[in-house]
Protein backbone atom coordinates (compact mmCIF):
# COMPACT_ATOMS: atom_id res chain seq x y z
CA UNK A 1 0.00 0.00 0.00
CA UNK A 2 1.24 3.31 -0.53
CA UNK A 3 1.56 6.33 2.11
CA UNK A 4 -0.50 9.80 1.17
CA UNK A 5 1.16 12.51 3.41
CA UNK A 6 -1.45 15.45 3.67
CA UNK A 7 -1.12 18.79 5.45
CA UNK A 8 -4.53 19.66 7.78
CA UNK A 9 -5.53 23.05 8.29
CA UNK A 10 -7.62 23.34 11.86
CA UNK A 11 -10.48 23.99 9.97
CA UNK A 12 -10.37 20.28 7.73
CA UNK A 13 -9.04 18.43 10.81
CA UNK A 14 -12.27 19.24 12.76
CA UNK A 15 -14.56 18.67 9.90
CA UNK A 16 -12.46 15.25 10.07
CA UNK A 17 -13.27 14.80 13.69
CA UNK A 18 -17.07 15.37 12.81
CA UNK A 19 -16.88 12.70 9.78
CA UNK A 20 -14.91 10.01 12.08
CA UNK A 21 -17.58 10.63 14.72
CA UNK A 22 -20.64 10.01 12.43
CA UNK A 23 -19.10 7.14 10.67
CA UNK A 24 -17.54 5.75 13.48
CA UNK A 25 -13.95 5.90 12.31
CA UNK A 26 -10.98 6.11 14.67
CA UNK A 27 -8.60 6.38 12.62
CA UNK A 28 -7.90 9.46 10.50
CA UNK A 29 -6.71 7.26 7.68
CA UNK A 30 -9.35 5.19 7.80
CA UNK A 31 -11.95 8.16 7.28
CA UNK A 32 -9.91 10.02 4.33
CA UNK A 33 -10.01 6.61 2.82
CA UNK A 34 -13.83 6.61 3.42
CA UNK A 35 -14.47 9.81 2.57
CA UNK A 36 -12.44 9.75 -0.43
CA UNK A 37 -13.98 6.16 -1.54
CA UNK A 38 -17.69 7.36 -1.18
CA UNK A 39 -17.13 10.79 -3.00
CA UNK A 40 -15.70 8.57 -6.31
CA UNK A 41 -18.88 6.19 -5.77
CA UNK A 42 -21.01 9.38 -5.59
CA UNK A 43 -19.61 10.32 -8.73
CA UNK A 44 -19.43 7.01 -10.23
CA UNK A 45 -23.56 7.16 -9.85
CA UNK A 46 -23.45 10.20 -11.37
CA UNK A 47 -23.81 10.44 -15.36
CA UNK A 48 -21.83 13.73 -15.50
CA UNK A 49 -18.47 13.65 -14.40
CA UNK A 50 -17.04 17.02 -12.90
CA UNK A 51 -13.89 17.63 -11.01
CA UNK A 52 -13.38 21.23 -11.61
CA UNK A 53 -14.68 21.71 -8.03
CA UNK A 54 -12.11 19.47 -6.85
CA UNK A 55 -9.51 21.87 -8.63
CA UNK A 56 -11.36 24.65 -7.43
CA UNK A 57 -10.79 23.70 -3.63
CA UNK A 58 -6.89 22.61 -4.26
CA UNK A 59 -6.45 26.22 -5.48
CA UNK A 60 -7.53 27.58 -2.65
CA UNK A 61 -5.14 26.41 -0.22
CA UNK A 62 -2.08 28.45 0.72
CA UNK A 63 0.98 27.04 -0.95
CA UNK A 64 4.04 26.41 1.34
CA UNK A 65 6.85 28.93 0.61
CA UNK A 66 9.47 27.74 3.07
CA UNK A 67 10.33 25.18 0.76
CA UNK A 68 13.40 22.95 1.30
CA UNK A 69 14.63 23.15 -1.83
CA UNK A 70 15.11 26.00 -4.09
CA UNK A 71 13.80 24.14 -7.28
CA UNK A 72 12.75 20.77 -8.48
CA UNK A 73 16.40 19.93 -9.45
CA UNK A 74 17.55 20.39 -5.89
CA UNK A 75 14.92 18.00 -4.85
CA UNK A 76 16.13 14.90 -6.74
CA UNK A 77 19.85 15.50 -5.98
Amino acid sequence: MQQLNINMTPEFEKDLKTYMKKCGVTQKSEAVRKAIHDAVEMINRSRHTDFRTWRGLALQQHLNLKTKFKSQDDLWK
